[in-house]
């Protein structure tokens, strides 16, 4: 599926090239020129992703990408910042508003496409509607609901992303380091130790039905779901 990214910016002539080079590369785009259209987009069939610039008119990049994070049904869209501003002071701001990225201009149009797709990739595993069933474990990624035949399992939404990210990347050992990049996102700064609970309380809402075994602990490398013993 073509992913489709909004276009946040005001100036005609970098609309124009940002339009060019993504379509070039495959991506449905669309474009905003400032903050109320950029917020009246916000709306069924959701971008993919959001290109950000810092300074609109009637007001910021800062203040739409807090509106956007703000509402239930957009915030989970990540969102790269574009702006002339470099300053980590800046970049910080940007970050903490919940911006996934951030690019300075000028910018390489390979470099952004890159970052673009990097993004995405993070993003992935949250914009799948699908629901996932494994070994009888069955995870309703728009309902939010984990269950094993008519039994819904309870768990916090950490546990839930967490299920979710193992659910569909099976067979595979991930670092404490990889699942924090990819479940609590690479903005979030917790310690390496806090998968470590968060792994206990997921196994813990998995154990009465024995599925608390397909999340193995692999010593010295981190965890793994699986279907094997």
């Amino acid at each position: 599926m073509t992913a489709r990214i909004l276009i946040v910016e005001d100036e005609l002539a970098i609309r124009e090239m940002l339009t060019f080079v993504l379509e070039q590369h495959g991506f449905q785009t669309s474009v905003a020129e400032d903050v109320d259209s950029a917020l009246s987009m916000m709306a069924e069939p959701y971008p993919d992703l959001i290109l950000l610039d810092w300074m609109l008119p009637g007001g910021s990049g800062i203040q739409v990408a807090k509106k956007i994070k703000q509402d239930e049904f957009s915030r989970k869209i990540p969102i790269i910042m574009l702006t002339a501003r470099g300053e980590e002071e800046d970049k910080v701001k940007g970050l903490e508003v919940g911006a996934d990225d951030y690019m300075t201009k000028p910018f390489s149009p390979k470099e952004l496409v890159a970052r673009i797709k990097a993004v995405l990739r993070r993003a992935a595993p949250t914009r799948l509607e699908d629901v996932i069933v494994v070994h009888g474990l069955s995870l309703d990624p728009v309902s939010h609901r984990v269950s094993v035949g008519e039994q819904v399992l309870e768990m916090g939404p950490t546990e839930f992303r967490l299920l979710h990210f193992f659910m569909t990347h099976t067979e595979r050992v991930y670092s404490r380091e990889q699942l924090l990049d990819n479940v609590w996102g690479t903005n979030v700064y917790v310690e390496d130790r806090t998968v470590d609970v968060h792994i206990r309380r997921l196994r813990k809402a998995l154990e009465s039905n024995g599925h608390d075994s397909l999340i193995q602990t692999v010593r010295g490398a981190g965890y793994r779901f699986s279907t094997r013993g």
